[in-house]
């Protein structure tokens, strides 16, 4: 969970400085793309817990 959590702020981080900072649009492209995949790893990880039936 916590590398769910450090990767959703470090997408944050970047998708602001790369929307701020002129020149820079290449790390909102990374920031958009490291979201989706943040994501997509969660899903999959929240996705795979399933409770065996009694």
């Amino acid at each position: 969970m916590s590398l769910f959590l450090l990767l959703i702020i470090v997408a944050f981080v970047l998708g602001i400085i790369g929307a701020v900072a002129g020149g820079l649009g290449f790390l909102l492209a990374i920031a958009v793309v490291l979201f989706v995949a943040d994501l997509a790893y969660g899903f999959v990880r929240l996705r795979g817990r399933r409770r065996p039936v009694r």
